[in-house]
């Protein structure tokens, strides 16, 4: 399996209300779809799969929301689509093909998150690397 393409399809971001210290950050990621795409580029040994997903930050109680749409375009040997497109059919993917979906989103759409949240004066919903001074030792 390639990656061939990947599209953000949604952004939307919204700020309802004041941060508060009650404060608790969930995030959610799920596959909405998986389809075969027919492509005049694209023929050969592997078909081409759209993998629809979303990716969204909460900030409760009530007071934002993130929300990330994307579109996955995969290369997928043509014995293995079959395969693929069943058992999404089933709701019943394999370990390896999760996890190397939501690790494609989590990269990309971290970052656009973070983008968001530091535009709208939001907490991050992942905690960033500080230095500390070391203590001297003599």
């Amino acid at each position: 399996m390639k990656l061939v393409g990947f599209n953000f399809k949604k952004i939307a971001a919204e700020k309802i209300g004041d941060v508060t210290k009650n404060l608790k950050v969930n995030t959610k990621l799920d596959i909405l779809d998986i389809d075969s795409v027919d492509s005049p580029f694209f023929k050969g040994e592997e078909d081409l799969v759209k993998v629809k997903a979303l990716y969204s930050v909460e900030y409760s109680p009530n007071i934002a929301k993130i929300e990330l749409g994307v579109d996955i375009l995969l290369g997928v040997e043509k014995a293995k689509t079959k395969e693929l497109l069943e058992s999404w059919n089933e709701k019943k993917l394999s370990e390896d093909f999760r996890l190397l979906i939501f690790n494609l989103v989590l990269k990309k759409a971290n970052v656009k998150a973070l983008e968001l949240e530091e535009q709208m004066n939001l907490p991050l919903h992942i905690p960033m690397p500080s230095l500390k001074k070391q203590d001297k030792k003599e």
